[in-house]
């Protein structure tokens, strides 16, 4: 497997990721066979998972977190926050007081004390960017998260968060994972 370097990190990557989305609940309950794919994936030298918190209400980072007991130390692990974790108002987005929250019930679920790659999955549009950016800073200073991205989120919004990165002395988005779109061919 050739390794490639994720945006400017430094942080080695395979090509492919292992994303999680679909395990728990919302379509894989089985939780051994989700762990055995896991463990097939790191055997053949992916070395990259992708979840969220909000994959099957955080069912997904469980299963992710039993799969890389005794192996964590060689998965580049990349979660996401912001999308809504139950019906109370202040359980999504990207305030300071939910983000807060979020990393620590992640890393709960993954049994881990750091997060490689933390992703805010969608801009609040009632969040300033300067206050979610501001957290993730923090977060990054505090060794819980080694680099943040952004997930489906428009260019003129990264452009204007790197702005206020810059302005602010605060830690810069270095991914961005766009939705991919399955289109039939004519």
């Amino acid at each position: 497997m050739q390794y490639r370097q994720l945006g400017r990190t430094g942080i080695q990557v395979s090509p492919y990721c292992l994303g999680t989305m679909m395990f728990g609940k919302i379509a894989n309950a089985d939780h051994e066979e989700c762990v055995g794919m896991i463990h097939k994936a790191l055997d053949f030298g992916i070395n990259f998972i992708d979840t969220a918190d909000a994959y099957s209400q955080g069912e997904s980072e469980e299963i992710v977190g039993k799969a890389l007991k005794g192996r964590r130390d060689d998965v580049v692990l990349a979660t996401k926050a912001s999308l809504p974790m139950g019906d109370d108002p202040n359980r999504r987005g990207g305030s300071r007081r939910w983000l807060t929250r979020a990393v620590e019930d992640s890393l709960r679920r993954l049994q881990t004390d750091h997060i490689d790659l933390y992703q805010i999955h969608r801009l609040a549009p009632d969040t300033d960017i300067e206050e979610t950016l501001s957290v993730l800073t923090d977060l990054m200073r505090e060794g819980k998260v080694r680099a943040i991205g952004a997930s489906t989120v428009p260019a003129s919004a990264i452009v204007e968060a790197q702005w206020v990165a810059e302005r602010r002395g605060l830690a810069r988005f270095r991914t961005e994972q766009p939705l991919l779109y399955s289109q039939p061919f004519d």
